[in-house]
C-alpha cells in the first residue's frame, strides 16, 4: 500500500486552475462573486500554508504547552466564528460561545485521547491536534445553529412566551419548548452526516489515512470514533450555549429580556 506523493508548487498551481470553472460560471453568469472567489482561494492557500509551518514546529517540538497554546486559539477562534454567523447578539455571547465550544470539544477530545484511543503521551500534536480541529468545526456549526435558532424562536414566538410568563409559568417552563426545539435543530446536521456515512461519502478523516497508507479497515475504526467525538460534543455544546443564553434573555423575576438581543447588521 502507497502513501500519498508530496504535492509541489506546480502540483498545487494546477488544482488551483480549476476554480476557474467557477470564475467563469460567475462571469457567464453575471454572478458578481468573481472576485470573491479569487480573495478566498488566496486566503484559504495562504491561511493552510501558515497552519502548515506552524504545526510542522509544535509536532517537532513534543511538549505540551504548544499544544495546548495551539489548542487554546483553535476554540477561542471557533467560538468567534460561531457568534459571528448568527443574526443576533447578547452581551457576553462571545465568551459564551467560546466555553460551550471548549468545554466540549476539550472534554470530548481528551476522553478520545486518553480513555479510547490510549494515546501516549496525550499531548502527540500528531493525533491531538488534527482530532481536536474536526470536533471543533462541528461543534462550531452546532453552536452557531443553536443560538440562531433559540434567540430567533424566543422572538418569533414571544407572545406565547410571555403569556405563559403572565400565567405563572416559570422561565424554564416558558422556554422549555424552545430550549427543546433548539437542541433538536442543531443535532440534525450531525445525525444526516452519520446516516450517510460510507454509503454516500467518504469522511475526511477516513480519506485521509488511506491517502497517507494507513489500511481501511484502521482508517475505518478511527472514523467512527472521530464521528462519536463529533456527535457527542456538538450535543454538549449546544446544551451548554442554549442554557447559557437562556440565563442571559430571562432573568431572575421570570421575565423574558429581549431588549439585550440587538442585531449582528443588516
Amino acid at each position: 500500500m502507497h502513501a500519498a506523493p508530496t504535492l509541489g508548487i506546480g502540483q498545487l498551481a494546477l488544482a488551483a486552475a480549476l476554480m476557474g470553472v467557477n470564475v467563469v460560471l460567475s462571469l457567464f453568469f453575471s454572478l458578481g462573486l468573481g472576485r470573491d472567489l479569487v480573495v478566498a482561494s488566496l486566503r484559504m492557500t495562504i491561511q493552510l500554508l501558515l497552519v502548515g509551518y506552524v504545526l510542522t514546529w509544535i509536532f517537532a517540538q513534543g511538549q505540551p504547552v504548544p499544544v495546548l497554546v495551539a489548542a487554546s486559539a483553535m476554540a477561542i477562534a471557533a467560538g468567534i466564528a460561531a457568534v459571528d454567523r448568527t443574526k443576533r447578539r447578547f452581551r457576553g455571547i462571545y465568551w459564551q460561545s467560546t466555553v460551550a465550544i471548549m468545554g466540549a470539544a476539550f472534554g470530548v477530545t481528551a476522553l478520545a485521547l486518553v480513555g479510547i484511543l490510549q494515546i501516549r503521551p496525550w499531548y502527540d500534536a500528531q493525533l491531538a491536534i488534527p482530532l481536536l480541529g474536526m470536533v471543533l468545526g462541528n461543534a462550531l456549526t452546532a453552536v452557531s445553529l443553536a443560538l440562531d435558532r433559540f434567540t430567533g424562536t424566543l422572538v418569533t414566538e414571544r407572545a406565547q412566551v410571555e403569556t405563559l410568563l403572565a400565567l405563572g409559568a416559570s422561565r424554564w417552563e416558558a422556554a422549555h419548548g424552545a430550549i427543546r426545539e433548539t437542541l433538536r435543530v442543531a443535532m440534525i446536521p450531525t445525525l444526516n452526516t452519520m446516516a450517510v456515512m460510507g454509503v454516500v461519502s467518504l469522511p475526511g478523516m477516513m480519506t485521509g489515512q488511506i491517502l497517507a497508507g494507513a489500511a481501511p479497515t484502521t482508517a475505518v475504526g478511527y472514523q467512527i470514533v472521530i464521528m462519536f467525538m463529533i456527535a457527542s460534543a456538538s450535543a454538549l455544546g449546544t446544551l451548554a450555549i442554549v442554557l447559557l443564553a437562556f440565563r442571559a434573555l430571562f432573568d431572575a423575576r421570570d421575565r423574558l429580556r429581549l431588549d439585550r438581543l440587538s442585531s449582528s447588521g443588516p
